[in-house]
């Protein structure tokens, strides 16, 4: 692994709404300090962005999979790049 900075954007699908899922990827953004944001879409997905140092990155991707406890993740699809996010973590309205 290396620390070198990485952005993802990606879209989570599966059960991720209605089971704190955004709160949850929110949370734990924070607890691993990467910069980006995470919002529910109409579709019943969840869009994020995570920027930080790839292995963080990385971890924070395994970690998606899990989710919390009611969550059931069916697939996490790499969307287009976006440039790299500065700052905190935000949780965004649905889009």
């Amino acid at each position: 692994m290396t620390s070198d900075p990485l952005t993802v954007h990606v879209l989570v699908e599966g059960r991720v709404q209605g089971v704190g899922y955004r709160a949850w990827c929110a949370a734990e953004a924070e607890r691993r300090q990467l910069s980006g944001w995470v919002r529910n879409l109409r579709t019943g997905a969840v869009e994020a962005v995570f920027s930080g140092p790839s292995d963080t990155v990385v971890d924070m991707l395994d970690a998606l999979w899990k989710g919390p406890s009611l969550a059931r993740v069916r697939s996490l699809k790499d969307l287009a790049p976006v440039s790299p996010c500065s700052g905190g973590f935000e949780m965004r309205e649905t889009a």
